[in-house]
């Protein structure tokens, strides 16, 4: 039962006023890793962008 599936006799037990807390910091703390996950990424994205960009401008600039 630690898989999160249903007891097997069938009587499923309401969630009690500790777990759903439980459940919502846990969703609120994937949510947080989730968001910084992409910001990293957008970070990231864009830094490799720029460098890009400088790498063409100086090759222009450069080219003979």
């Amino acid at each position: 039962m630690s898989d999160g599936a249903p007891p097997e006799d069938g009587s499923a037990k309401p969630l009690e006023d500790g777990s759903a807390k439980s459940l919502e910091q846990r969703r609120l703390a994937q949510e947080t890793k989730d968001e910084r996950q992409v910001w990293y990424f957008l970070a990231y994205f864009l830094f490799g962008i720029h460098f890009v960009a400088f790498v063409m401008i100086y090759a222009v600039r450069h080219a003979k």
